[in-house]
């Protein structure tokens, strides 16, 4: 089948890599002009290594493991540490591998095979299924046009297809009461020692070291905020404006490489919630159809596995996509279901609401065995 991908994420490429393989001719779509390579490193848990496995790439996977989680303490005002991350609640197992999302999107686009093409810069702008037609009619914002088999949506939390063909994001996005920025910390690059998060009520501040780089980490609780995802400076004072006040530890000097970062990333912890995930001959994958926010640590993991079922079914369908989709929900849903329940305990553990609530956090996971990997 002839199969258009919009996005060029890890749902994008492992979906292109798992049909390509196949024997379908794949064309993944990215609006950006290159592949984006930014964000702190990711997890690969549960059934989603045995995906990557069946492609070919836990060795180079496993080659490129970095242990950042591992390394993390809580510390007090004085950066002194008071807890670790308890590992054994996060991960699935002592198999999860943790990786820069930098070199899992490398691995997975320098997997693609022949016939599988990445065309960047470029985006849909109208889709026209005609189910009972056999095809699904193509305009991009460059002026092509092309009639697919088949389109998938994996193109993140704010998917263009699912807009197009499910309608507007509110009518499925859930906030969850969190807000997450990062910002490059280049005067912190080549220190030594672990990574540090320290809390204030409803907030955090961390730095985060890997590979000879640093980034100043925030989290705050927040009801829903109106901004503008392309103004930068109206981004850095919602953080700055979250921890106004707040003078303890190194916030004031994360805040400053929060200032001075061109590349600040800022967005919301939120979830998208979809009754079905296909509509005719559009299916969606990865964030696009059921992100489950970073608080669960499983979004990677689910655009993999999620690509990986997809794949097998129209494979063991007969390409029937009707069947090869239900079936491909059903595989799914479990996973995700499993994955957005498990924001809420990661929330109030990043998050204490109160001083009371640090200390009492900090206590518990201070108990024998409680941080043990």
């Amino acid at each position: 089948m002839n199969i258009l991908v919009s996005g060029a994420g890890i749902a994008g490429l492992a979906c292109a890599h798992e049909l390509g393989t196949r024997g379908h001719d794949v064309t993944v779509v990215e609006y950006a002009r290159h592949l984006r390579l930014t964000g702190t490193p990711i997890d690969i848990r549960g059934d989603a290594i045995e995906t990557v496995d069946r492609m070919g790439l836990l060795a180079k996977i496993q080659e490129q493991r970095v242990r950042m989680s591992e390394l993390t303490h809580f510390v007090d005002s004085g950066g002194e540490s008071v807890a670790r991350i308890p590992m054994a609640e996060i991960n699935d197992s002592d198999d999860d591998i943790e990786l820069l999302r930098e070199d899992l999107v490398r691995i997975l686009a320098d997997a693609l095979p022949d016939t599988a093409a990445i065309r960047f810069g470029d985006s849909i702008e109208t889709l026209t299924d005609d189910d009972e037609g056999g095809g699904v009619d193509v305009s991009f914002a460059s002026g092509r046009t092309g009639r697919y088999d088949l389109v998938l949506g994996a193109d993140g939390q704010h998917s263009a297809v699912r807009r197009l063909v499910f309608g507007p994001e509110e009518d499925y996005l859930r906030h969850l009461g969190v807000y997450f920025a990062l910002a490059d910390h280049p005067g912190e690059a080549r220190s030594e020692g672990t990574n540090s998060i320290y809390n204030v009520p409803r907030r955090m501040a961390g730095i985060f070291r890997y590979k000879g780089r640093a980034v100043a980490v925030f989290q705050f609780r927040s009801e829903p905020i109106d901004y503008d995802h392309h103004d930068l400076d109206a981004q850095k004072k919602i953080l700055i404006d979250a921890f106004a006040g707040y003078r303890s530890w190194r916030i004031p000097e994360l805040l400053d490489a929060a200032r001075a970062d061109p590349g600040f990333f800022f967005t919301s912890a939120s979830q998208i919630h979809l009754p079905a995930w296909h509509r005719g001959r559009v299916v969606l994958v990865g964030d696009a159809g059921y992100s489950p926010a970073f608080l669960s640590g499983r979004g990677t993991s689910l655009a993999l596995t999620g690509a990986r079922f997809l794949a097998e079914e129209l494979e063991r369908c007969g390409n029937d996509h009707t069947a090869a989709f239900a079936r491909y929900e059903a595989r799914q849903r479990p996973y995700v279901t499993s994955a957005q329940g498990r924001v809420h305990s990661g929330r109030d553990r990043m998050l204490p609401t109160t001083w009371a609530a640090i200390a009492a956090r900090n206590e518990a996971l201070q108990a024998p065995g409680a941080g043990a990997a």
